[in-house]
């Protein structure tokens, strides 16, 4: 974005690692009642494609729909904070799902396989309506974004323990890390789902983008030792290791660890040094 937001509202370190260890931010209700009236005639009549690489300001030109959306103050901040300013698009898609339509997506991630320690893409999922569950609405598995898989390698998966079934008031959105598990049910209610996909790219470095102030509280490293319940117990494990090599490299700090879990397989001593 251009310009940022002058009331952009950064997230704290806390849920800077939420997301690290989530792998997505849900931000209730946030969209106000009118702009979520204007984007069901926005949707349905379609957002126009924009080339991979655009800047924000191009893609969505002061006074769009798409631009009221992602200035509004929690959405502005929370972007700014996981990307920094100005991101560019890598792609915008709207999913209308028909009521009775009677398919699913596949459990799947949205890239073939992202071998990036330090950086990420975000896919912002925006609801304008209430989203109910019988409507089906999107399913993400929390914990799974740094599970590195080939996009549909997991839809053979149907029920993972602690999945996410998203049911939510009008307005709500999504953050999603690109790499995190997840599908589009099947909308078994009488009337359509709405969603706006927008993913977005960084074009600087996640270096400590967010407010920093609170990121000696004990909070952050409680919210990176969060386990899921589908996790395996040895597997399991090495997605801590992939979260404390990925708030390394948000931070700046090489030394931050959690019992010792990275420091312990990337230790070398010197080779020269002397044994008596």
């Amino acid at each position: 974005m251009a310009a940022r937001p002058a009331r952009e509202q950064l997230l704290t370190s806390a849920r800077m690692a939420r997301f690290v260890a989530h792998g997505y931010l849900r931000l209730n209700s946030v969209v106000p009642d009118a702009l979520n009236d204007q984007a069901l005639g926005v949707l349905a009549a379609g957002v126009p494609a924009v080339p991979y690489g655009t800047p924000v300001a191009e893609a969505f030109p002061e006074g769009s729909f798409a631009r009221s959306l992602l200035d509004l103050p929690a959405i502005a901040g929370a972007l700014s904070s996981l990307v920094g300013p100005d991101p560019t698009i890598d792609h915008h898609a709207v999913h209308i799902r028909q009521p009775q339509e009677g398919q699913a997506q596949p459990l799947h991630g949205d890239a073939i396989i992202d071998v990036r320690p330090d950086a990420f893409d975000v896919q912002l999922m925006y609801y304008p309506r209430a989203v109910t569950l019988e409507a089906g609405g999107t399913l993400i598995v929390p914990g799974s974004h740094l599970r590195r898989t080939n996009e549909s390698d997991t839809g053979r998966y149907q029920n993972l323990l602690g999945q996410q079934r998203m049911v939510c008031e009008a307005g709500t959105v999504l953050i999603l890390h690109h790499g995190i598990w997840h599908s589009g049910r099947r909308n078994d209610s009488g009337v359509p789902r709405y969603m706006f996909k927008i993913r977005l790219n960084p074009t600087v470095p996640q270096v400590r983008l967010w407010n920093t102030d609170d990121l000696g509280d004990p909070a952050v490293a409680e919210e990176l030792r969060t386990r899921f319940p589908w996790y395996e117990q040895a597997t399991g494990r090495l997605e801590l290791h992939n979260r404390i090599r990925l708030w390394r490299a948000l931070t700046g700090d090489p030394s931050f660890d959690l019992d010792h879990w990275v420091t312990r397989v990337t230790n070398r001593p010197g080779r020269n040094t002397a044994h008596t």
